[in-house]
């Protein structure tokens, strides 16, 4: 019966003529052939895995990685045993190893009796990924490849491989082997131990552990979830325990993007199935281990391979020389989406993201890039943000109400068989080396909010809780959506007024978009066309059509210039941005002196370095090793056309908010001079009277009203022609 899980031993009765009658030999065989690939398998002149086994001995790791593609290559039989029946040759691989190890560690005598400790054999492959939805039970004790996200990591536990057992009546001893896996074991009913005295009985269940002669080897269990790129839309993310042991064990914490190879096995667990008594044949599928490839920068993306082929890089080098490519993928982003041209292009920057540093004290500085969008509904904000969940190489979508802070940062769970408490990763750990779109960002409650912002600035999340102190790594880019206070943007409040949230969380946007919903004529029969054609399936433009970048290339190539590319700042580019920010630095503080309150959106240092690494995406994009003074103007602009705008509020028809509001008080009180209550007059003669004659602006006029109207001192009638004085 296969399977390493189970404790029982098993005997059966073999008929003549069968294969495992003909074959006695075939584990011996095996085991030869395996020892002779380690000693002899060699690429060119190098003996690779003799004298990787030989470093590892002289450095007292006792462990051999050994790619299944060589297997291959040396024997087809062996390397289709290994993928079919892992449990067996895995086995015999092991003692092949310790072998090989005595023969180079004892060359000349080879002596048998030379103690050389266990060996393990961990397998790496380059073979088609597996889905966890794939996984079905005739893969079952068949090698697989899985993919996913560690999500959770238990404490490494001592697990026996050979328990000292004594019978209690007759004090024999034996020991007996334990099989690695989630299975328990059931030590045996009886003693079989021969009696040298006639009277002494045996009782049932007679045996007791010698814990101090067993023997042991570090076990963890960690938890694995899918990749969200690879979830179908609908579905709730699939779950799979690994068990890992020996070399394997503390490699991976939770957020880390790992690629499995292991031993599709099950267990019996005790819930579920477990606990029906008649329910023994129902179980817990599992992987067992082998191997692990772990995605340390996880900017790779999961299920994307980091590898990429020849082709791939000749055609991405060919792609960074496209002249104006940064407007051409700019034009790409969301391309169903009318405008919002220097929006795009800030997501651009957002996508390939700066050059992160690591300085010789030990501080890192961030490379990833935080926008924040925020504006009137109907802007189209969530459908970028959905866009970017798409084509980032990896992201995370959640919306601001349904958040809690547990739920973005990390939360601590108890393990319902142990008892001990474990952490699980949220939203920004899953998303390590991607961007995690928060939507709905104004929705959510203010102590939730707070807990991002170490993890936006200092990219780590620090935990204390249930006894657990520790720090995980979030490594990702934030993208944003919210809305002003009062659901649209009043342009004669201040910024400060229409945005509620504390300066501590602005100050970590690089950039802060004002997108506005503003009324134009030949724009909306613009944006109506372009909508229309949308829906009835048409192109609106050819040329348009034709500059965009297929999805999966953008998605590669992004992961690829992430990969490849971490430009530096130039010495005249760098002298261009410190003379600007000394700029930017005198204009806020003058337009604070003009407005007469301090900015709600501070221009700090930070938002230096936010150029700085904008500077650095816009060169990462054509693949440049350096940041130029063009690279830093188009920063500079993008950074004027954000966040000082948001910082300055908007001029409205060539004036500031502060003149604009002085005007309309002005328009108040010569609108309830013109008209005595009860008397009524027509909207096109204020308009002549006011506008057209005294210059004041039509935009004046209308908030003038709108405020009186809302006071309840004037009433419209006549579909708003005709306006009368009601009030005081």
């Amino acid at each position: 019966m296969s399977g390493f899980d189970t404790g029982r031993v098993y005997s059966t009765h073999v008929l003549p003529g069968s294969q495992a009658a003909q074959a006695p030999d075939a584990p011996v065989q095996n085991e030869a052939a395996l020892y002779e690939f380690v000693m002899h398998f060699r690429l060119g002149s190098e003996y690779i895995y003799r004298d990787r086994l030989r470093t590892n001995l002289l450095v007292r790791q006792y462990v051999l990685d050994v790619q299944l593609e060589h297997v291959q290559l040396w024997s087809a039989t062996l390397a289709q045993a290994l993928r079919e029946t892992p449990i067996d040759i895995l086995a015999l691989f092991e003692a092949a190893v310790k072998r090989a190890a005595r023969t180079i560690l004892y060359p000349v005598t080879g002596d048998e009796r030379q103690d050389v400790p266990d060996c393990q054999v961990t397998l790496r492959s380059t073979a088609n990924l597996m889905a966890m939805r794939d996984l079905h039970a005739e893969r079952i004790s068949h090698l697989v490849r899985v993919p996913g996200i560690v999500i959770s990591t238990s404490v490494q536990s001592s697990r026996a491989t050979k328990l000292q057992l004594m019978c209690r009546d007759c004090r024999a001893t034996r020991s007996v082997q334990v099989v690695s896996g989630f299975g328990g074991f059931v030590l045996p009913r009886t003693c079989d131990a021969p009696k040298v005295d006639s009277s002494i009985k045996c009782s049932v269940d007679p045996y007791i552990i010698m814990h101090d002669r067993c023997e042991f080897v570090d076990a963890q269990t960690i938890k694995l979830q899918e990749a969200p790129d690879m979830v179908p839309v609908g579905e709730l993310p699939r779950h799979m325990l690994l068990s890992v042991d020996r070399a394997l064990c503390g490699r991976v914490v939770p957020g880390a993007s790992i690629i499995a190879t292991g031993i599709y096995s099950t267990f019996l667990s005790s819930r579920g199935g477990g606990t029906q008594p008649n329910a023994v044949a129902l179980r817990t599928p599992y992987l067992r281990v082998v191997g692990l490839e772990i995605d340390n920068e996880g900017a790779g993306g999961r299920g994307v391979a980091r590898l990429f082929s020849a082709e791939e890089e000749d055609e991405f080098g060919r792609m960074a020389k496209t002249p104006g490519l940064y407007e051409k993928f700019a034009a790409s982003i969301a391309p169903s989406i009318f405008g919002s041209e220097d929006i795009k292009k800030a997501i651009t920057c957002l996508l390939f993201g700066g050059s992160k540093k690591v300085l010789p004290d030990g501080m890192r500085l961030r490379g990833d890039i935080n926008v924040l969008l925020l504006g009137d509904p109907g802007t189209a904000k969530s459908q970028l943000l959905k866009f970017v969940d798409k084509v980032a190489p990896v992201a995370v979508y959640t919306s601001g109400k349904g958040s809690s802070a547990a739920g973005l940062t990390a939360s601590v769970q108890r393990d319902a068989n142990t008892r001990e408490f474990y952490l699980e990763g949220g939203a920004m750990v899953l998303a390590d080396g991607g961007v995690v779109c928060i939507d709905e960002f104004d929705k959510m409650r203010d102590e939730d909010r707070v807990a991002i912002h170490e993890a936006m600035e200092q990219q780590t999340i620090s935990i204390a809780k249930a006894g657990i102190t520790t720090v995980l790594n979030c490594r990702t880019s934030v993208l944003a959506a919210a809305n002003p206070v009062w659901g649209r943007y009043d342009d004669l409040k201040s910024p400060g007024e229409n945005i509620d949230f504390q300066t501590t969380i602005l100050s970590r946007f690089d950039m802060i978009f004002i997108v506005k919903d503003e009324h134009n004529e030949a724009r909306d029969r613009t944006i109506a066309q372009h909508v229309i054609n949308i829906h009835m399936d048409r192109v609106a433009d050819a040329n348009r059509a034709e500059g965009e970048i297929d999805l999966q290339r953008m998605k590669r190539y992004i992961a690829f210039c992430r990969a490849r590319c971490a430009p530096r700042l130039t010495a005249e580019a760098s002298e261009k941005l410190s003379n600007h920010f000394v700029a930017i630095r005198k204009q806020v503080a003058q337009s604070e002196r003009d407005h007469d309150e301090r900015s709600a959106i501070a221009i700090t240092v930070r938002q230096l370095e936010a150029i700085i690494r904008i500077s650095e995406s816009i060169a990462k994009v054509t693949l440049s090793p350096t940041a130029n003074e063009e690279h830093v103007e188009e920063a500079i602009r993008l950074f004027r056309f954000s966040t000082i705008n948001a910082v300055e509020g908007t001029n409205i028809e060539g004036m500031t908010r502060g003149e604009l509001h002085e005007e309309v008080r002005k328009l108040e009180r010569e609108i309830i001079r013109r008209l005595p209550i009860g008397w009524t007059t027509s909207y096109a003669k204020l308009r002549m009277e006011f506008v057209d004659r005294d210059r004041y602006t039509l935009h004046a006029l209308d908030r003038a009203l709108y405020i009186l109207e809302k006071r309840d001192v004037l009433q419209f009638s006549n579909q708003r022609k005709a306006i009368t004085r009601t009030g005081v």
